[in-house]
C-alpha cells in the first residue's frame, strides 16, 4: 500500500505546503537553538540563568512549529514556492550591520567605530525594511525613530543595561 493511499484512508493530506514547510523549519530552528544552548545553565525563576531565555524561546518556537505543521493538514493554503532572497539578504544584513555598529568592530585594516544605539537602531530598521515590497520610506523612518527611542528607554534606562547610546556625540 503506498503512502498516498494510507494518507487518504486515514484522512491525512497536506493541504498547505507552505505551512508544513514553515512549521518544520521552526521545529528545526528550535532544535538547533536547544543544542547550541545546552551548556548554558537555566538558573531558577528567582535567579534566571543565561540559558533560560534561549531555551524558553526554543521550546515556544518548536510548539508553534508543531501547531503550524498540524494546521497544514486541516486548512487549505498555498503550494510551496521559492524563497524570497531579497528578504533573507536585507533582514540578515540589517542584523549584521546592527551588530557591527552598536559596539564597533576592529579587525586590523577594517575598523568600524562604535556608533551606539542612536545610529544602529534606525539602521537595522531601515535596512531590514528594504525587504518588503510595499514599504513606504516615510513610514519606515518614523517606525525606525519610534523603535529606537523605545529601545533606548527600555534597555538603557528602565533595565539599566550598558548599551551605548551615542558615544561619538554624548559620550554615553
Amino acid at each position: 500500500m503506498s503512502l498516498n493511499k494510507i494518507e487518504r484512508a486515514q484522512g491525512l493530506r497536506v493541504r498547505s505546503q507552505q505551512d508544513l514547510a514553515a512549521g518544520l523549519f521552526m521545529i528545526l530552528l528550535a532544535i538547533v537553538a536547544l543544542v547550541l544552548a545546552r551548556d548554558l545553565p537555566m538558573g531558577s525563576l528567582r535567579q534566571i540563568g543565561p540559558g533560560m531565555l534561549p531555551k524558553a524561546f526554543a521550546v515556544i518556537c518548536a510548539g508553534l512549529g508543531v501547531l503550524l505543521a498540524l494546521s497544514s493538514l486541516r486548512y487549505h493554503g498555498e503550494k510551496l514556492s521559492g524563497w524570497s532572497w531579497r528578504g533573507v539578504i536585507f533582514v540578515l544584513g540589517g542584523a549584521v550591520v546592527f551588530g557591527l555598529t552598536i559596539r564597533g568592530f576592529d579587525l586590523g585594516p577594517i575598523k568600524i567605530p562604535q556608533l551606539g544605539l542612536v545610529v544602529a537602531g534606525p539602521l537595522v530598521v531601515l535596512i531590514a525594511g528594504l525587504a518588503a515590497d510595499d514599504r513606504k520610506i516615510k513610514e519606515l523612518v518614523i517606525f525606525a525613530l519610534v523603535m529606537t527611542t523605545f529601545c533606548a528607554l527600555l534597555f538603557k534606562y528602565a533595565l539599566g543595561l550598558p548599551i551605548p547610546l551615542a558615544p561619538w556625540l554624548l559620550g554615553i
